[in-house]
């Protein structure tokens, strides 16, 4: 199992995702006699995980079931070990198009936190990219290291325990491009001029206040980049639904065009399930249904000046 390469089987050793439901799933790692509880009982990890192929539907204890997937960067945001605030696909795939990432591309990003954003990059550069990423704090980046071996990618990854603002990303002209996590980007702008190639790259940097972003904004132009520019991601989804409306009285013309409506109607390629009450006509319409995560604040992105 590799979060790049997709494997056909369930192995000792796997990180594997039980999915009860599109609300209800988490991470499991599969080992010989282990055990895992859910609400519709025990998986047996010997017989009912191993040598199965993924996206198998597995019988429970107690009669329930569940089905085991592959583990991908986009589910492994929903149930990753939150030892920070996240990413979340919404704002990924907005960095990854406006970074002009690709298989092959070297990036630098700081900081790594729970790893959300890493995953992705990693898949994204795969396999002859590579990914330098920054964490300050050291139980955090010795996490990432031991996350990254067991999902079979530290050959595409460096992780590195140190200030980004102070000491860099310790490498030189060699990103083709820089992501920004951290409380001050704008003192990490230096550095990450310095990390790009010299013939220009992309920068990104996130920021949940409005603030910061304008202080990271006049960094970026006191070090000479150019097409800076600021977006912030809201997802919405919305609930499509039938309802009625009373028909108002507006007189003969009115009730006429009531007739040819009920007429047409009442024909079998426009009957719907659900029949109209008298006086009344239906339409579809749509309205919020919730918001989604994905929203944790705004994106600065801005390119290197070749000149």
């Amino acid at each position: 199992m590799s979060f790049i390469e997709y494997g056909d089987t369930i192995k000792e050793g796997d990180t594997a995702i039980v999915f009860l439901g599109h609300e209800s799933m988490f991470p499991v790692k599969v080992q010989n006699g282990g055990k895992t509880q859910t609400k519709y009982g025990v998986i047996r990890h010997s017989t009912d995980l191993i040598g199965k192929p993924y996206g198998s539907k597995v019988t429970c204890s107690k009669g329930g079931w569940v089905y085991i997937l592959h583990p991908t960067p986009e589910l492994w945001t929903l149930n990753l070990p939150h030892r920070t605030q996240i990413l979340y696909s919404t704002d990924i795939s907005l960095i990854t198009m406006m970074l002009e990432l690709k298989p092959g591309s070297v990036v630098c990003e700081s900081g790594t936190g729970s790893g959300s954003l890493s995953h992705a990059i990693i898949r994204t550069i795969a396999p002859t990219g590579h990914l330098y990423t920054v964490e300050f704090h050291q139980q955090r980046a010795e996490k990432a290291i031991e996350e990254f071996r067991e999902h079979k990618v530290d050959h595409l990854v460096t992780v590195k325990n140190q200030d980004v603002c102070k000491n860099g990303f310790g490498v030189n002209d060699v990103a083709d491009a820089v992501f920004l996590d951290i409380p001050s980007p704008w003192e990490a702008i230096g550095h990450a001029k310095s990390a790009l190639k010299h013939e220009g790259g992309r920068i990104c940097s996130f920021s949940p206040c409005i603030e910061q972003v304008q202080r990271t904004c006049l960094a970026l132009e006191e070090h000479g980049f150019t097409e800076i520019n600021t977006s912030e991601i809201l997802l919405r989804v919305y609930n499509v639904r039938t309802i009625s409306l009373q028909i108002p009285d507006l007189g003969k013309a009115a009730e006429d065009n009531a007739s040819v409506t009920a007429f047409d109607r009442g024909s079998p390629s426009n009957q719907d399930a659900a029949s109209p009450q008298a006086g009344t006509v239906q339409f579809r319409s749509s309205v919020p249904l919730r918001e989604m995560v994905g929203h944790t604040g705004y994106l600065t992105f801005a390119t290197k000046s070749l000149f």
